[in-house]
């Protein structure tokens, strides 16, 4: 077994997941960048290496929403690393419509990516985590609309929900193994793309042009700022670590006060 930890982040080819890919890998943690674009996720792993200036990461791709795919990355990870002592996962998709014009391919797609994924890659990697013994974490990138119901987006908060019961269900079925499982219930993430390509819709939705939309979404938020990638890695390094050891099934707010439940 490597003597350092060994980090899966399913989604990490790109924005938030390459970030908490590079983030990690700085820890010291080596790191599995899994991605549906594999050229992303080659990427993501080269650059980590050429800052790092050395073999941290490695490139994999894989779609989480297909078993056997899910399956070939676990089986691909474990014959590269030998272990798995973290699980991250940070894939996700929106598409925004009222609910009288969201087509159902929509919402099925976005159960698919947002929370069937998230059971596929949970179960998969917590055999490895078992195997070995390794005490070891599952964390889900997860979002605020995963506490509170988001207009025009019922696909994306529906299985967003259905992620924090998946995951208070996970961290029963692995407490046994010492194995911790959280979602952190993210704010909006103003910067990043999958926010910057709803502006349109989103001004739509509140009746303003589409240059107010972010400060309208600021304005929300009580410590008046957007969510920041350097806000959610900081939080994954901590439920992560072994000082979170006694904590599991939580849906850790990172909203800026926004929601507080």
């Amino acid at each position: 077994m490597s003597s350092k930890k060994v980090a899966v982040v399913v989604g990490g080819g790109q924005t938030l997941g390459a970030f908490l890919c590079e983030g990690l890998a700085e820890q010291g943690y080596l790191v599995a960048v899994a991605d549906l674009n594999r050229e992303n996720a080659l990427k993501t792993a080269e650059d980590i290496n050429q800052k790092c200036g050395r073999q941290l990461a490695r490139g994999f791709q894989t779609d989480a929403t297909n078993e056997q795919s899910v399956m070939a990355l676990a089986a691909a990870v474990d014959q590269e690393f030998g272990q798995v002592d973290l699980l991250v996962y940070s894939a996700g998709v929106a598409k925004a419509a009222p609910i009288t014009h969201f087509a159902l391919n929509d919402f099925e797609f976005s159960v698919k990516v947002n929370l069937t994924g998230y059971f596929l890659c949970a179960r998969e990697f917590a055999k490895l985590m078992i195997r070995d013994g390794i005490k070891g974490r599952i964390i889900q990138i997860n979002s605020k609309s995963g506490k509170v119901g988001s207009k025009h987006n019922s696909g994306y908060s529906a299985a967003k929900f259905g992620g924090v019961g998946l995951t208070q269900s996970l961290a029963l079925d692995l407490a046994e193994n010492g194995i911790t499982v959280h979602s952190l219930m993210l704010g909006n993430l103003l910067n990043s793309p999958m926010f910057q390509s709803l502006i349109p819709q989103y001004a739509e939705k509140l009746g303003i042009s589409p240059e107010e939309v972010e400060q309208a979404y600021i304005d929300k938020v009580p410590l008046k700022r957007g969510c920041d990638y350097q806000d959610v890695l900081n939080v994954l390094l901590f439920y992560a670590s072994e000082q979170a050891s006694y904590c599991t099934g939580q849906s850790i707010n990172i909203t800026g006060g926004q929601v507080m439940f």
